[in-house]
């Protein structure tokens, strides 16, 4: 166990490097314009990993707003505490989690599912459980480098979402009519 905790953190630590370099290079602010937040909006970041927009959506929904960082990594939830404790961000949360998110039905309007869809133990039980916690005419922005946009078509409209428009960065869905 202490091996996998080492290699573990080592990863961890990585990608948040890494992630710095993204960040400098694509201003986590410039994707969140496709995501079209607004003030007063609730919005789940689902595999937050360091925090990177923590800070950003904090301004975007504003006082009336509420933000979850959710996430499976002990460290990474450690990490969006510090940004929220050092930027005193009073409307975020986090939620530590691989699927449920403890949120009530119908209550977000925004879900941010960005770079994590293929590294997701059990993906499909993710996208249910951000159905169901999206309003009805929540959105979920969604990006992940690693699939084609066949694979993420594929599977959100299994998953029974809707295309509702493709950005530069993302792809945005809402929930299906039945």
């Amino acid at each position: 166990m202490e091996k996998y905790k080492a290699r573990s953190s080592l990863h961890f630590y990585f990608h948040v490097y890494f992630f710095k370099l993204r960040d400098f290079l694509f201003p986590p602010s410039r994707i969140l314009e496709e995501a079209e937040i607004k003030p007063g909006f609730y919005v789940v970041d689902f595999g937050c990993g360091p925090g990177s927009y923590a800070v950003s959506l904090s301004r975007l929904v504003g006082k009336t707003g509420k933000i979850y960082a959710a996430d499976i990594h002990p460290l990474a939830i450690d990490k969006v505490k510090n940004i929220i404790s050092a930027q005193q961000l009073k409307n975020a949360e986090v939620i530590c989690t691989d699927c449920k998110t403890g949120l009530p039905d119908n209550s977000i309007d925004v879900a941010l599912l960005y770079d994590v869809f293929h590294a997701l133990n059990d993906p499909n039980a993710v996208l249910r459980e951000l159905y169901r916690i999206l309003k009805p005419a929540g959105n979920l922005s969604f990006q992940d480098h690693r699939m084609t946009g066949k694979a993420i078509m594929d599977n959100l409209m299994k998953a029974n979402f809707q295309l509702l428009k493709k950005g530069k960065k993302t792809y945005t869905f809402r929930k299906a009519k039945s």
